[in-house]
């Protein structure tokens, strides 16, 4: 000490402190352990997420149903099949509720073509968004389609079969595919409207036209209903209501791809067994009502 000054010493080793081997890996494996405790909530948050977005899809399909139906006095939109909406297409008439008839072939341009999507039907009371026709969980495509590049098609969303006019599908007022059962062709006559579905997810391998069928009084899968929100799926009914239903058997959530389901599958009880019957009834008690019953 210099007049009150402290030296310090030149030749003193000034001490570094730092992490040790040791710690270091103790510090990654708590990361490591931590990540693996975070990722499955983080893609059951993300999961969860698309799921809520495709709620929201259905409910604004929904919304502009009851749109078009205000504009029509109570009309619900044209629902017809496949060769119909063709037929209207070469006449230039857009009527049906959706015009794309998917397949698992990459050169068919109603697959990716968001523009047709949304032409006519209820698109000009969607503001013509073709986000809302497909699940954000839909990213099922045929091998021929992933090699040409595509993620995904235009389309995930069908409608009941029993809801809207059929077109060449009816007869005398009824449904020619399920004739004991009554065909809604305007919001009024749906006495139960929170009873009805009108849009559904459907299953890759069935989905090509929108056009929702199953026969009820046959016991069988014609069109199967998707599974991608952890084995449920999502449907919109005629009263604006939403609902997530998951079904109960393994054969009605075949995995979600091309050539999955091998449709029709039977469906009859003693083949099946009961658990199979619980997901078909469920279905069908909420596609449409006796023919005699007075609509309710």
């Amino acid at each position: 000490m210099r007049n009150g000054c402290v030296i310090q010493n030149p030749g003193a080793r000034l001490e570094k402190k730092g992490f040790t081997l040791l710690e270091l890996l103790v510090v990654i494996a708590v990361i490591v352990i931590l990540a693996s405790l975070l990722l499955p909530a983080l893609a059951s948050a993300k999961s969860k997420g698309r799921a809520i977005s495709c709620l929201n899809n259905e409910r604004q399909l929904g919304l502009a149903t009851l749109l078009y139906a205000g504009d029509f006095n109570e009309a619900l939109p044209y629902n017809v099949g496949a060769n119909e909406i063709k037929n209207w297409v070469g006449l230039g008439w857009y009527w049906n509720w959706t015009t794309p008839i998917m397949d698992w072939e990459p050169g068919h341009t109603d697959n990716t073509n968001t523009a047709l999507v949304t032409l006519g039907g209820i698109g000009p009371y969607s503001s013509r968004t073709a986000s809302i026709y497909r699940c954000p969980s839909d990213h099922v495509v045929s091998d021929l389609q992933a090699a040409a590049g595509w993620t995904g098609r235009v389309r995930s969303i069908s409608m009941n079969a029993m809801v809207g006019d059929a077109g060449r599908y009816v007869i005398g007022g009824q449904n020619v595919n399920n004739l004991d059962y009554r065909q809604f062709f305007k919001l009024g006559q749906i006495l139960q409207p929170s009873q009805i579905f009108v849009f559904i997810e459907e299953h890759p391998d069935s989905i090509n036209d929108g056009y929702f069928l199953n026969h009820i009084d046959s016991l069988q899968w014609f069109h199967l209903p998707a599974s991608y929100h952890n084995g449920a799926a999502n449907l919109s009914f005629a009263d604006g209501h939403l609902e997530r239903h998951k079904w109960r058997s393994a054969t009605t959530r075949p995995p979600s791809h091309a050539e999955a389901a091998m449709l029709p599958i039977p469906d009859p009880p003693n083949v099946l067994g009961p658990v199979d019957k619980v997901d078909f009834d469920w279905l069908m008690q909420r596609t449409s009502v006796d023919a005699d019953s007075g609509g309710s």
